[in-house]
């Protein structure tokens, strides 16, 4: 059996999903290589604004609001006991003229709720059998399934993550490096309102960050030395409240752990290039890094966006290898800018090394100090400037 589509979008996760969406909105015939994950995810996922008007032009938004909390306090705490330790930072999104930083959304929720888009597209065939082999040439792109189906398009987007087959089989090389560090995700309720404040402990061991959910309850991303995750995750439930709530300085008061609690290694990886031939990678197919100042998936959803729009400003998928082209110029300087800063400040994090300790503890206190550089510090970490367009927007005009 063959096939020949506009696009094949290799992945089926929250990146993939949304590529696939984001191509059928051109009305581009898109095939997704889709197979099921192999665990619910039960981490959450805090997207910004400009995510949130992307999943709002594709119908998606409303469905995955109410499980949804706003951001509208993002504040660092120094956690550690070091002798050069930083003041408290608090960015508000009011200070930049938005009701919001973003929000904070489950990530099973929003998956499923994009497994239902793609499946009610007709302009989506869903493949769920894994991809076994990937060729291009200069007018195709050619891939086998497991199943024994065979796919042929005009441009391939590969959102694959991490181990991705699409990348390997077109020979793009990876970079990639771990961390002493395990990050333990889980969900917690708690007695006193988090007022949509997302607060970051900085630690010796990397960052215990707490972002909100609707009601009296977060979402917590916990780094550790990979040797203690097994310990926290043998306390009795009642033990392990008293260590979120003691690590969290008691600032929501009472703590109730729910459901199970997930242990995820952290490493970084970023491709030699973003893209070849007929095929751009998008998401941690291309770059991944720990979850630290809510860069990973937003980076993705700007791949797809940039994406999306370097096909139409070439004339269509038919023109792939020039979109391919301008696509990896485009994306270089804003990935290994946030790949780099996040690195960094992780590694800042977890040295002993006094200079750079002091460096971290001095930076911080500038952006408390100093309102234009925190100003400044927002709204680059929101949308990067060099991306703008002349109405001082970043989204491409699908």
């Amino acid at each position: 059996m063959r096939e020949q589509y506009d696009i094949a979008v290799i992945g089926g996760g929250l990146a993939g999903s949304v590529t696939a969406l984001a191509a059928a909105a051109e009305g581009w015939r898109v095939a997704f290589i889709a197979p099921q994950p192999p665990r619910q995810d039960g981490r959450t996922t805090a997207l910004l604004s400009e995510s949130i008007d992307l999943l709002t032009r594709l119908g998606i938004w409303e469905d995955i609001r109410p499980v949804s909390a706003p951001l509208r306090t993002m504040r660092i705490l120094d956690g550690t006991t070091r002798l050069f330790r930083s003041p408290p930072v608090s960015f508000r999104s009011s200070e930049i003229d938005l009701d919001a930083f973003g929000y904070n959304i489950p990530n099973q929720p929003l998956f499923d709720v994009l497994q239902a888009a793609t499946r009610g597209s007709d302009l989506v065939d869903r493949f769920e059998s894994p991809m076994l082999e990937a060729e291009q040439s200069e007018d195709l792109v050619r891939l086998a399934l497991e199943d024994g189906t065979e796919i042929t398009a005009l441009a391939a987007l590969a959102a694959d993550g991490r181990g991705s087959k699409m990348r390997d089989a077109i020979g793009i090389r990876v970079k990639t490096w771990s961390y002493p560090q395990t990050a333990l995700v889980l969900n917690f309720s708690h007695t006193i309102g988090h007022a949509d404040t997302s607060t970051e402990f900085h630690t010796e061991r990397g960052p215990f960050t707490q972002v909100p959910l609707p009601g009296k309850r977060s979402s917590l991303v916990w780094a550790v030395k990979p040797e203690e995750a097994d310990g926290i995750l043998a306390l009795p439930r009642d033990e392990l409240n008293a260590e979120v709530e003691s690590r969290m300085r008691s600032i929501l008061g009472a703590v109730q752990v729910e459901g199970d609690v997930q242990a995820w290694p952290l490493s970084s990886l970023i491709a030699e290039s973003f893209g070849k031939g007929r095929t751009m990678l998008v998401g941690e197919t291309g770059h991944a890094f720990p979850p630290i100042g809510a860069q990973g998936l937003n980076l993705g959803l700007r791949d797809i966006m940039q994406a999306i729009q370097a096909i139409i400003d070439a004339g269509g998928p038919h023109n792939a290898p020039q979109s391919v082209r301008a696509f990896n110029r485009r994306r270089r300087v804003d990935v290994t800018s946030r790949t780099a800063g996040v690195d960094l400040l992780n590694r800042t994090l977890l040295s002993s090394f006094l200079p750079v300790q002091a460096l971290r503890a001095g930076g911080l206190a500038a952006l408390s100090a100093i309102p234009p550089l925190r100003l400044l510090a927002m709204r680059e970490g929101m949308t990067p400037g060099w991306r703008k367009n002349r109405s001082g927007t970043a989204t491409p005009r699908f």
